[in-house]
């Protein structure tokens, strides 16, 4: 049975679910992060099927977050590194490491912590506002139709409802 594709909805969320949707997709990353580059690395550390493994390695190829760099011609063996797309991936996981650690890790507490090399501490990831650096929440952010909205959709009137800012602004308030 075929899934349904949301690589062209007008929504980035939708898109990044399209390539990333699976369970396996953002441990392979996790793990290149961790610095595994090598196929039986990525194998031995998340107990993936290798035939699983591999159709992730190579979407995540083709999709441009990784790239494959031989380090071995006979038999022809590669490594698997992050490209820049998939190091502005790092602040997702982050996110949802951070979500995890509140609501999933219990009294024990979180099973991994984050230190920031640039000033030496213990952090937690932030979503701030890149203009006034103050946190974005669902309480304090609205969304609106960008310029890549589909113009054929834009005027839906349950797309504009959704995007209607006097509705979302006035529950801002209260």
């Amino acid at each position: 049975m075929r899934r349904t594709s949301f690589a062209h909805w007008p929504c980035s969320i939708a898109r990044t679910i399209d390539l990333l949707g699976d369970p396996w997709s953002p441990l392979v990353l996790r793990e290149a992060f961790y610095g595994i580059t090598r196929f039986d690395g990525f194998q031995e550390s998340l107990g993936i099927a290798r035939n699983t493994l591999a159709d992730r390695l190579a979407r995540l190829v083709e999709q441009g977050l990784l790239e494959r760099s031989p380090y071995q011609t006979d038999p022809v063996r590669h490594d698997y590194l992050l490209t820049e797309k998939g190091r502005d991936f790092y602040p997702v996981l982050l996110a949802m490491s951070g979500w995890g650690d509140r609501w999933l890790s219990g009294e024990q507490g979180p099973p991994i912590v984050h230190y920031h090399a640039a000033c030496g501490q213990e952090a937690e990831a932030a979503v701030v506002c890149g203009h006034c650096g103050k946190p974005m929440t669902a309480e304090n952010t609205v969304s609106r139709m960008g310029p890549g909205y589909p113009p054929r959709l834009a005027e839906r009137p349950e797309v504009r409802a959704r995007f209607a800012e006097e509705a979302r602004e006035g529950s801002l308030d209260g």
